[in-house]
């Protein structure tokens, strides 16, 4: 016979969609980052040829080595949603929105992330507008 704890199970899944909601606003900010600095590098280089011309130069120029940590974090969100042996406790959940909500944070700024990060939600409305809601998701217990 067996018995399920059903606070438990409300907890996870409500840690579980905190965190889906977390990663859609991430996926977002991530491709509006994406798309303001790939407008930037146009502006002083000229049009890239393709899409993939911008792959190769977000995986080997330097100048974009700053949005790598925020594609590593959408993998580790995808991973912990995709646990399935053993499912992701919920205080692996919970540990994925506190490992964003630091990665956002200005006090830890690695690499120079933040100082690239705040100078790109200054230039770009649409940054801007996605960071703020990103702080409200990572702030509201209630997602």
């Amino acid at each position: 016979m067996e018995f399920s704890n059903g606070n438990a199970d409300a907890g996870l899944e409500s840690a579980r969609q905190r965190l889906k909601n977390v990663r859609q606003l991430l996926l977002d900010l991530h491709k509006a980052l994406l798309d303001s600095e790939r407008t930037q590098y146009e502006i002083i280089h000229g049009p890239l040829a393709s899409p993939a011309a911008f792959l190769q130069l977000l995986i080997h120029d330097e100048r974009f080595a700053w949005l790598r940590p925020v594609t590593t974090l959408i993998v580790q969100i995808d991973e912990g949603l995709a646990a399935k042996k053993p499912p992701a406790a919920q205080v692996d959940i919970e540990r994925l929105i506190t490992d964003t909500r630091a990665f956002f944070s200005p006090s830890r700024d690695q690499d120079g992330f933040w100082r690239r990060y705040a100078a790109v939600v200054q230039r770009d409305p649409a940054v801007a507008q996605l960071q703020r809601e990103m702080e409200q998701a990572l702030t509201n217990h209630h997602l």
